[in-house]
């Protein structure tokens, strides 16, 4: 069974896939060092009562906006919804809904806006923007105080757009100094004081650090990106899922060209639908950790999979005069992270000035 410790660091500190940062850096000197903007999944058809709210946030997080948004249209939480979370130490784009039936005098939307709010759009749909709505999002990232050979740069790039990169959770996931897992397991000893709101939050980061250990072994031994006998696979771009009963060379063929991913369990209710040794390994979590697994089924989550290589879209990178700048798009539900860190030792502009 896992200490709290080793919970903390396998969450934190997982393997590098391509041997570890070529250069250090400083991530975020300036919001507009990280840009990130939404790839929706549908737009808004101009009816409907819902208010479809497109919006440009600087240092701000997501949360915040849609309570001003809540706070100005004077309705309930529940009214006010987005596709996903963005970064606060950013330059982000997204979408938001406020559900306003029979409200034909809207408020001024535009009276939200200052130096970290701006209103892009606002248009009528007939539906409630929902979390996981959404395609994927684009990066725009400029790594400064910077020095790497361009060769070598060109190197790692290469190997990251045809094999990949490990797809982690990434820190954010956890809390600062992974305080989210201390809480999750708080929580599974059942400790009182856990507010209701933020028990999903607990949750996701206790299934997270579960699939991080599992992809952290298969790092390791060299079989993150490869496909085992017995294991599930993922087909991008898809919900579906399907076994590996055989290793022949179309298989191979899908993996190679990206078109299909090894996965790794997100714990929860059911059984696990892999085979052979790859069972063998996953077997082994609720005996290293019993109460989280436990933990987790008993919250009602329903087993799930998740890909354990990410591989980016439209990768672009270049060397400029401030440092270099990288551009790629990523799956919803990935972070942009997993792709810097097996690039650059990349220190959070923000955090390292005030350590």
């Amino acid at each position: 069974m896992k200490t709290l410790d080793e919970c903390i660091a396998i969450a934190l500190h997982t393997p590098y896939a391509h041997g570890g940062p070529i250069a250090n850096g400083i991530l975020r000197e300036h919001a507009e060092d990280y840009i990130v903007n939404e790839i929706p999944l549908l737009e808004p058809d101009g009816e409907g009562e819902h208010v479809w709210l497109k919006i440009r946030k600087r240092h701000t997080n997501t949360d915040y906006v849609a309570k001003q948004l809540q706070k100005l249209a004077n309705v309930k939480s529940m009214a006010v919804s987005y596709a996903g979370m963005k970064d606060r130490h950013a330059l982000t784009t997204q979408w938001f809904s406020v559900h306003l039936p029979g409200v034909t005098d809207e408020p001024d939307w535009q009276s939200l806006a200052n130096d970290e709010i701006e209103i892009l759009e606002t248009k009528r749909h007939s539906r409630k923007l929902r979390r996981g709505t959404l395609l994927g999002n684009q990066f725009k990232i400029q790594i400064r105080d910077i020095n790497v050979d361009a060769e070598l740069l060109a190197q790692r790039a290469k190997a990251i757009t045809q094999h990949g990169v490990p797809n982690y959770f990434a820190s954010q996931r956890f809390g600062h100094s992974g305080a989210n897992i201390n809480k999750a397991q708080a929580m599974f000893a059942g400790d009182r004081r856990i507010k209701r709101h933020q028990r999903s939050i607990y949750l996701s980061s206790a299934r997270s650090m579960l699939f991080n250990h599992i992809l952290a072994q298969r790092v390791e031994s060299g079989s993150w990106n490869t496909l085992q006998l017995g294991d599930i696979c993922l087909r991008t771009g898809k919900r579906g899922f399907f076994p590996v009963d055989e290793l022949n060379d179309e298989f191979e063929q899908r993996l190679v060209a990206g078109e299909i991913h090894p996965t790794a369990p997100l714990w929860g209710q059911g059984d696990l639908p892999v085979t052979g040794e790859i069972k063998i390994l996953e077997e082994q979590l609720p005996i290293d950790f019993p109460d989280w697994c436990a933990g987790l089924e008993k919250a009602g989550l329903k087993m799930e999979r998740r890909a354990l290589r990410l591989i980016p879209e439209e990768f672009l990178f270049e060397k400029n005069d401030a440092g270099v700048s990288i551009n790629f798009n990523l799956p919803a539900g990935c972070y942009a992270t997993s792709i810097i860190r097996e690039l650059f030792d990349a220190k959070d502009y923000d955090r390292f000035n005030k350590t």
